[in-house]
C-alpha cells in the first residue's frame, strides 16, 4: 500500500514565505473557525435528517417497544394513548421539527431499551468511551513516531521489512478478531489479564488500580488495531524528510544520528502527521465500538449495539449526532494544530 504525503496546497493550507503578525495569525485562526461552522451544521442537520427518516421507516411500532412485554397484554387503547402523547402519528416534518426543539433544549429524548432518558445514558457512559479513545490513541502516536522513524532511518533492513509487514498484516485483521484473540491468548491460555469488564467480578467498588489493570487489553487491542496507519505514514514521511537539505546538512555537520532524526527529520514529518490524526477519528471511534462490545466495557459501545438491535432510534440518533460534533470538532482542532506547529501556514486563505 502506497501511503500519500497530504499536500499542504491540496488540504487548503498554503505555506507562506514568512509567519504573519500575532494578531493576524489570530484573525485567521477565528476565519477557520466560522468556516468549519459554516459547514458542521449542514453536515449535522443532514445527518440528523437521514436518522430521522431512518427511523421513521422502521416497521418497529414505538409504543409496543416502549411497552416491552406489557404490549402482549396491554389494551389497544392504552397503545393509542401512548402514540398520541408521543405525537407518533403526527406527519413526519412536524415530529421532526418537535424534535429539534428538544434537541435544542437538552432534551434528547427517552431510551426505549435503557428506560431511561438518553442524557443520562450518555452521562454515565461517554466518559468511558473517551477514556479508552484517549489513552490508546495516545499510545498509537508515542509507538508510531517511535517505530515509523527507527524504520525508515533504518530503511530497507531487517527491522523496516519486519515492520512493515507486520503492519501490512494487522491493517487486514478486524478489530473484533484481535479482541477475541487477546482474550484466548493473555486472559485464557496465560492468565495475565482479566477477559473483560471493568473490575473484577467480587469487587465492591471502582479503584483506578483495577480499571487500569482491566483497560490493559482493550487498549492495547485498539491501539494495534490503528497502529499500521500512523506507523507508515511516519516510516513514510520520515524517510522523505531524511533527504531533506537541512536533514543532510545536519548529517555533513556531524550531528549524531539520534540528533538528526528526530531533531530534524521528525519534526519536519510532523506537520502532515497532524493531519492524518484528525481525519482517522471516526474509524479510531468505530474501533472503540467493537472493541467495547468485545471486553464488555460499560461505554457507549455496548449500548450503541443494544440501541441498534432494539430500534432505539433516540438513543442510536443521539449517539450518532454526538459522534459527527466530536469527529468535526476534532478535524478543526488539526488544522488550528498544524498551523500553529508552522507559522508559515496561511489560515485564512
Amino acid at each position: 500500500m502506497e501511503h500519500q504525503h497530504l499536500d499542504p496546497v491540496v488540504t487548503g493550507r498554503v505555506p507562506l514565505p514568512r509567519s504573519r503578525p500575532r494578531s493576524g495569525r489570530l484573525a485567521g485562526a477565528g476565519a477557520v473557525v466560522r468556516r468549519r461552522l459554516l459547514v458542521a451544521v449542514p453536515v449535522l442537520a443532514v445527518t440528523s435528517v437521514g436518522m430521522f427518516a431512518l427511523g421513521a421507516a422502521s416497521p418497529v411500532d414505538p409504543a409496543k417497544q416502549y411497552a416491552g412485554a406489557a404490549a402482549f397484554t396491554t389494551s389497544e387503547e392504552n397503545l393509542a394513548q401512548i402514540r398520541a402523547n408521543w405525537g407518533v402519528d403526527d406527519p413526519l416534518p412536524v415530529q421532526y421539527l418537535r424534535w429539534i426543539g428538544n434537541l435544542v433544549q437538552g432534551d434528547l429524548g427517552w431510551s426505549t431499551s435503557r428506560h431511561e432518558p438518553v442524557a443520562s445514558v450518555l452521562a454515565a457512559r461517554a466518559g468511558w468511551t473517551l477514556l479508552l479513545i484517549g489513552v490508546a490513541l495516545a499510545v498509537v502516536l508515542v509507538a508510531s513516531l517511535l517505530l515509523g522513524a527507527l524504520a525508515a532511518y533504518r530503511r530497507g533492513g531487517l527491522f523496516d521489512r519486519a515492520l512493515r509487514a507486520t503492519a501490512y498484516a494487522v491493517e487486514s485483521m478486524p478489530v473484533f478478531w484481535l479482541g477475541l484473540a487477546a482474550i484466548a491468548v493473555f486472559a485464557l491460555a496465560l492468565g495475565w489479564l482479566p477477559a473483560g469488564g471493568l473490575t473484577d467480578v467480587t469487587a465492591t467498588g471502582t479503584s483506578w488500580p483495577d480499571v487500569a489493570h482491566h483497560l490493559v487489553l482493550p487498549v492495547g487491542v485498539l491501539a494495534v488495531s490503528q497502529a499500521p496507519w500512523f506507523v507508515l505514514f511516519v516510516r513514510d514521511a520520515v524517510a522523505e524528510s531524511l533527504r531533506d537539505d537541512h536533514v543532510l546538512a545536519a548529517r555533513a555537520r556531524g550531528l549524531p544520528g539520534r540528533t538528526v532524526l528526530f531533531g530534524h527529520a521528525l519534526r519536519t514529518a510532523l506537520l502532515p502527521f497532524l493531519t492524518l490524526i484528525g481525519t482517522h477519528l471516526p474509524e479510531l471511534v468505530g474501533g472503540a465500538v467493537l472493541v467495547e462490545t468485545v471486553f464488555s466495557l460499560p461505554g457507549l459501545g455496548a449500548v450503541t449495539v443494544a440501541a441498534a438491535l432494539g430500534s432505539d432510534f433516540p438513543l442510536l440518533a443521539a449517539i450518532t449526532l454526538v459522534t459527527t460534533a466530536v469527529v468535526l470538532a476534532a478535524n478543526l482542532v488539526a488544522d488550528l494544530a498544524y498551523a500553529a506547529a508552522d507559522p508559515r501556514v496561511r489560515l485564512d486563505g
